[in-house]
């Protein structure tokens, strides 16, 4: 068993104990305060750890949520080293929320259009 996939089944385990998503205040003050890690990310750490957290995410007994899933996926690729952001954003009509995760700006196991679909509300 691949150790990224457990850390990311405790890491979406974690975030319901926590209850992070009830209090969008702690959620943003946790993911902002999650420091990348200082060793350099290795080649392939970021197909890695999205192929990780969708595995964990299968195999998850309760529905994951795009915050849940984004707040993992961002902070176990700071572990590793990469700096990612969670980044939370909206449509107006019909209004839809959504947050995922981006590396150098481009978002990550996620559609393509995203970007474009949801005008961004906050960065972190």
């Amino acid at each position: 068993m691949d150790f990224l996939y457990v850390k990311a089944f405790y890491g979406l385990l974690a975030f319901d104990l926590r209850g992070l998503g009830r209090d969008f205040a702690r959620l943003h003050e946790f993911v902002r305060s999650f420091k990348a890690g200082s060793h350099p990310p290795g080649q392939d750490v970021v197909e890695r750890v999205c192929r990780a957290v969708n595995h964990a995410c299968v195999w998850y007994p309760r529905a994951v949520l795009c915050l849940q899933r984004s707040t993992v996926t961002t902070c176990l690729l700071r572990s590793c080293g990469v700096r990612a952001q969670m980044v939370v954003g909206a449509q107006i009509l019909p209004f839809k929320a959504h947050a995922w995760t981006e590396v150098e700006g481009k978002a990550i196991n996620e559609r393509k259009d995203v970007q474009k679909i949801y005008g961004v509300w906050e960065r972190c």
